[in-house]
């Protein structure tokens, strides 16, 4: 089925490429070098911008800003780019940047829900089956991992990692990196337990959620630092990919992890 534009939507004649069975409503502006896949919804007065690509069966909600420049004074209009993957439903209000140099495109995984009035800043990087509540604020570069949910109102320092399967709740501030599979809250955030119903509900073993639990206490709940509690792991504890994934995240921690 050809694409449903509505005629007061302007999209430009530069580069754009609509799939089938796409809906565009009233008001909406679609920038130049645009891709929208098959079966998309665009609602009211939504704006894309250049160089952005949208996903098959993505929902675009009454407007939400997808591809705007950065709020960067760096960036010089160079041609970077926005991608969002297939299903990926973006609601009322809100706002994703396009990249800058540093990376150059900001990216939203596949079967991502970001919610209302939500902010995701330039060159982030927002894996799949991620949830993002209300009012979240994402500053630059924040990398986000897979099955992630964030809680309302919560506000993310640029550059910060948050490892899969974890869980923030809602309103606390997120200024360090947040390891994979735990539950976080509290002011400053902090480690709260596992994020034992969704491991649960995404299938994952009694056992392996014991590995995940014995690991975190050894860093957050024994006498020893992060740096000794990790070689601790590594010289008595069975590496299974997920405690691989716990001792590699801390690795490659540049802002260092949330305290205990």
């Amino acid at each position: 089925m050809n694409p449903r534009i509505h005629p007061t939507a302007i999209v430009s004649s530069d580069n754009v490429t609509i799939g089938e069975n796409v809906s565009i409503g009233p008001y909406a502006i679609i920038e130049e070098n645009v891709t929208i896949g098959a079966g998309s919804i665009i609602k009211a007065h939504v704006l894309i911008g250049a160089r952005t690509t949208v996903g098959k069966n993505c929902r675009l909600f009454n407007g939400a800003v997808v591809g705007e420049i950065p709020q960067d004074l760096k960036y010089a209009d160079e041609e970077t780019e926005t991608i969002l993957g297939d299903n990926v439903i973006i609601r009322e209000y809100c706002t994703i940047h396009r990249g800058t140099t540093d990376r150059w495109m900001t990216t939203i995984g596949n079967n991502v829900l970001i919610m209302a009035y939500s902010h995701i800043g330039h060159d982030c990087e927002i894996g799949d089956n991620v949830i993002i509540a209300n009012s979240c604020n994402m500053g630059g570069h924040v990398e986000v991992g897979e099955f992630v949910i964030i809680g309302g109102a919560v506000p993310i320092h640029q550059f910060v990692k948050i490892g899969k399967h974890a869980f923030i709740a809602g309103g606390f501030r997120i200024t360090k990196d947040v390891p994979p599979y735990i539950r976080a809250s509290s002011i400053p955030l902090t480690y709260n337990g596992l994020n034992s119903v969704g491991l649960h509900r995404r299938g994952f073993h009694s056992e392996t959620i014991g590995q995940i639990k014995a690991a975190y206490t050894k860093i957050y709940r024994s006498h020893l630092n992060v740096s000794h509690a990790v070689k601790d792991i590594q010289q008595n504890m069975e590496i299974t990919p997920e405690v691989r994934d716990i001792l590699e995240f801390i690795e490659e921690s540049t802002r260092g992890i949330i305290r205990g």
